[in-house]
């Protein structure tokens, strides 16, 4: 069983800098792509990022290009998404999740296998 916990969400001003976390046990971490998601009150879970199990390919949504950036530590077992320059509109509930391969289907949550519990961040206008 792999768990996925998430760590780093927070209040921040708009124009700000957050640092999300997602620690991963249970299996090998480098076996596992990464993604993050997010979720906003109403809204369906959207996708943010993804990352490849070396981190050399990397994927964003055309919402966070640019500012934020997805990356890992397989000695660490760590997935990370720094979030830059803030938007009231990039608030939400953020969510990692793992899956086997970086298919076609990186932006759908049904390619992710294991999901951690979100992490709320709240941009402030």
């Amino acid at each position: 069983q792999v768990q996925l916990v998430e760590s780093g969400g927070g209040l921040v001003q708009a124009g700000g800098s957050l640092r999300l976390s997602c620690a991963v046990s249970g299996r090998t971490f480098s076996s596992y792509c990464m993604g993050w998601f997010r979720q906003a009150p109403g809204k369906e879970r959207e996708f943010v990022a993804a990352i490849s199990r070396n981190g050399v390919i990397t994927y964003y949504a055309d919402s966070v290009k640019g500012r934020f950036t997805i990356s890992r530590d397989n000695a660490k077992n760590t997935v990370y998404l720094q979030m830059n320059s803030l938007k009231p509109e990039d608030t939400a509930v953020y969510y990692c999740a793992a899956c086997a391969s970086l298919t076609s289907s990186y932006t759908m949550t049904r390619a992710y296998n294991y999901w951690g519990q979100g992490t709320q961040v709240t941009v402030s206008s």
